[in-house]
């Protein structure tokens, strides 16, 4: 048993019951701060002129950004990002706030309807954008160690992009996300792995970048190889990831539990962690019920999902009557009455 008195541990973990996120990944992850470039030299002028690539496919990228803020930090480093992909593309950009996205209901009526969600808002705009796309670059800034909410208020009404799974499934992607504080970027990484992963997604790569300012980023000479390194990543093959990651899915954030075991935040599955040559190495298995693991999958979540109604129908009278006795507890505060 590995002791939390190890010295090679406590380079990788922090506080036991804590969620750490493993800080020893490639260079792509290791940001700084400072850099020696000035910003005249970057970014890189993009060439204009015809949009005319021969015999080549030009590829649809859309870009996702889940910051408010206009040329700021999350969407210069998408289009940076472009800039540098050699593949023939256009660039479509989506700001999430600009959107109307309302809070799902629960209601699992897209699950059964073809006409997608019952609410009348801009969701269906934002999906077919990201089914017609061929790729998919999201940049999020961190919000109080969190990415922007934008991101999971569009996840949380993820239920409708099942009924298009096989135009979903297995598009590239690469993600950002952007801290103003060096080394407080919380779990806002975890959010952008776990956005690409429940959009069904093929995850190229993922990084963090530090910077407040609007083009601050790019004041580190550093993040302009890992842009460069996120552009060429989107359409090559996918590389096998060093250790330690989570063997199952990738995941590099883990809840470490009681008794050497480990859960994967990115994931959910449990295993045990053990030392090998000093470096951590996670043993894993894939549960019994994965969600995004494959597309067969997802198929098998959308049916267990599915199954609820008749679950529901079985049990409603017992749920209604365990629902109807916490009816009256408390008292409701509501906002006050809109007068049209």
């Amino acid at each position: 048993m590995i002791g939390l008195g190890c010295p090679a541990l406590l380079n990788y973990i922090g506080i036991f019951g804590e969620v750490s996120r493993c800080s020893w990944k490639d260079k792509i992850r290791e940001e700084h701060p400072t850099g020696k470039n000035s910003i005249n030299e970057w970014p890189p002028v993009k060439k204009t002129g015809s949009t005319s690539q021969g015999d080549k496919i030009m590829k649809t990228i859309l870009g996702i950004i889940g910051s408010p803020r206009k040329l700021g930090n999350c969407e210069i480093t998408i289009k940076a990002v472009s800039r540098e992909i050699s593949q023939p593309h256009e660039l479509k950009l989506i700001r999430l706030a600009d959107f109307d996205i309302r809070p799902c209901k629960g209601c699992y009526a897209c699950l059964f309807k073809d006409t997608g969600c019952v609410i009348k808002d801009d969701l269906t705009l934002i999906q077919e954008s990201i089914i017609d796309a061929d790729a998919l670059i999201v940049a999020a800034p961190t919000y109080f160690l969190g990415p922007n909410a934008s991101l999971k208020c569009l996840l949380d009404r993820g239920l409708s992009l099942y009924a298009h799974i096989d135009r979903m499934w297995g598009k590239p992607a690469v993600g950002i996300g952007i801290a103003g504080i060096p080394e407080k970027e919380g779990y806002t990484l975890l959010g952008i792995q776990s956005f690409l992963k429940f959009l069904l997604a093929e995850v190229k790569a993922t990084t963090i970048m530090y910077g407040a300012l609007p083009g601050e980023i790019f004041f580190n000479s550093e993040n302009q190889e890992t842009i460069k390194q996120l552009a060429s990543s989107l359409f090559e093959k996918t590389s096998e990831k060093k250790e330690p990651v989570c063997p199952v899915c990738g995941g590099d954030t883990f809840r470490f539990l009681e008794n050497n075991r480990v859960r994967c935040m990115l994931c959910s599955n449990a295993g045990t962690i053990e030392m090998k040559a000093e470096t951590p190495k996670f043993n894993i298995e894939p549960g019994a019920t994965e969600l995004f693991l494959t597309k067969e999958h997802a198929i098998r979540h959308k049916n267990w999902l599915r199954g609820m109604k008749a679950r529901f129908l079985e049990n409603k009278d017992r749920l209604k009557k365990i629902s109807i006795s916490y009816l009256k507890d408390g008292v409701w505060i509501k906002p006050p009455q809109k007068v049209n």
